[in-house]
């Protein structure tokens, strides 16, 4: 099964990458939430008190999702960027789940730092979330955009996905109004790996929805498959 992983610390913006990691989970994914600490107290009590006090935040996060049961990992390192990295490759992930940057103006998509330097040369695929996504509910994903590059057919296949769990349909132009946004790497990225194009990046500016970014030649398949 398909397999995500939220980047949640509890903040107004990961309350949206939670949203929206609830959206994507009724496609038939399964979904973890992970917490980056980023120093390890000295003191024994006090290192036991942190790594317990992120574990309750996630695990209030699960439980306001509706999925108490879900995995949570509280990671320790010294970037957010790489303990998720390093995360999802040891957990098989497809996908990271991100909220946009702190101060984002509501229904647009600005990645936060983490989620830009995973969007150049990470190895999951990276989910963002607009700003105040949360509080619009958990819409269906009606319309789906899949933008491609050079014959890569992975936008195309996992936005065929997504509209089948959904009942949507897919454009593959990003003219009019779209409920999901989702991108392939740019042509010479190694597959397996993120890169975007200036267009992309500026399509991602632009974007009033959700966006899903892939590595090159790796879609993610939603109902049982597998990234």
């Amino acid at each position: 099964m398909t397999m995500f992983i939220v980047s949640y610390d509890g903040t107004e913006n990961d309350r949206d990458a939670l949203a929206l990691g609830g959206v994507l989970a009724g496609a038939g994914a399964s979904l973890e939430l992970a917490y980056v600490r980023h120093t390890h107290e000295a003191e024994r009590g006090r290192e036991r008190f942190a790594a317990d006090e992120a574990r309750a935040l996630l695990e209030r996060g699960a439980a306001a999702l509706g999925q108490p049961g879900v995995p949570v990992h509280v990671v320790l390192s010294g970037s957010t960027a790489q303990g998720l990295r390093e995360l999802a490759v040891a957990e098989h992930a497809d996908m990271i789940v991100f909220g946009s940057e702190y101060r984002t103006a509501p229904a647009h998509v600005d990645p936060q730092a983490s989620a830009r330097r995973l969007l150049d040369g990470g190895p999951v695929a990276i989910a963002l979330a607009p700003a105040a996504f949360a509080e619009n509910g958990r819409p269906r994903f009606e319309t789906i955009v899949a933008i491609s590059e050079d014959g890569d057919p992975c936008a195309d296949e996992t936005a065929e996905s997504l509209a089948q769990h959904f009942g949507g349909v897919v454009a593959r132009h990003a003219g009019g109004t779209a409920d999901l946004l989702v991108i392939g790497s740019k042509p010479g990225t190694v597959t397996g790996r993120i890169t975007i194009s200036a267009a992309a990046d500026y399509l991602i500016d632009l974007a009033r929805s959700p966006v899903i970014v892939l590595p090159r030649g790796v879609p993610v398949l939603f109902g049982g498959g597998g990234g």
